[in-house]
């Protein structure tokens, strides 16, 4: 049996993974983490959730929590300079990770590939395996229409959402630049506004709605002379996204150090 602890155990995607790691064969929750200070301090984690109780009470220290020697892998769903503790924690203790906190900075993303040296670990900003389908889909659409087709992303949150534009917006840019042969850090538009002149051939747009409780929607526009591809992808609950994550912590464990995607946990490659 897995044993799996999760960070961001009390939030939206936390609850979900609670209940989908209950749901599950061969793994079982055996530690949940918070922010210091979270009104769910020492509640049981599946209350929480609520699936009733399952015996793992909310903790707020992670050092005990990895030291408990009680850890096969950590899922982390929390917040970017959180989940850096964590996962260098992972890294001391040769302790697996699945990582779906999105927001990094390219200065943390560079210490998340230090610490995938002493580790294995799956980082994606999405999980959900109908979302990693639609980057190949989108790779293959890309290449095969080419560059004159302009490339606009479209993502839609809920308003409680922090970063923007979403990690799998930013993935799916990555994925036409990428295709493209072009840089996404030169090429990117994030907002319009004002008179600001014709589009160039080579802006990948990426625009963000935030509202109500939106769970995610993201749509790739492959505009082109009288025609045009659109390819959206709707998630109608986290609960896939929570299947996804626990699909990857099975995968993960005992795999040797290293980063990996979920096109590696659902080999898309």
């Amino acid at each position: 049996m897995i044993r799996a602890a999760l960070s961001g155990a009390c939030g939206r995607m936390g609850t979900a993974i609670i209940r989908a790691l209950g749901d599950t064969d061969g793994i079982t929750l055996s530690g949940a983490l918070e922010r210091e200070g979270h009104p769910d301090e020492g509640r049981d984690a599946g209350d929480v959730a609520g699936m009733g109780d399952v015996g793992v009470m909310v903790t707020v220290d992670p050092f005990a929590l990895l030291e408990s020697a009680n850890v096969d892998v950590l899922i982390d769903f929390s917040a970017p300079q959180a989940a850096l503790i964590n996962l260098e924690g992972c890294a001391d203790r040769g302790i697996a990770a699945v990582v779906g906190t999105t927001g990094f900075s390219p200065e943390q993303t560079e210490a998340l590939q230090m610490f995938a040296q002493r580790t294995a670990m799956v980082l994606s900003p999405n999980m959900s395996v109908g979302v990693n389908v639609l980057f190949k889909i989108a790779q293959s659409a890309v290449g095969s229409l080419g560059p004159g087709y302009d490339a606009e992303i479209v993502e839609a949150h809920h308003r409680m959402k922090k970063d923007a534009p979403s990690g799998t917006a930013l993935r799916l840019a990555e994925v036409v630049a990428g295709t493209l042969g072009r840089s996404l850090e030169q090429h990117a538009v994030y907002a319009r506004k004002g008179v600001i002149g014709q589009r160039t051939d080579e802006e990948i747009g990426i625009q963000t709605v935030r509202g109500g409780d939106i769970v995610g929607e993201h749509t790739l526009i492959l505009a082109g002379p009288g025609e045009r591809l659109e390819l959206t992808h709707r998630a109608h609950s986290r609960d896939n996204f929570a299947r996804g994550a626990v699909r990857a912590a099975l995968w993960v464990f005992g795999k040797p150090s290293g980063l990996y995607s979920m096109e590696d946990v659902l080999e898309l490659e």
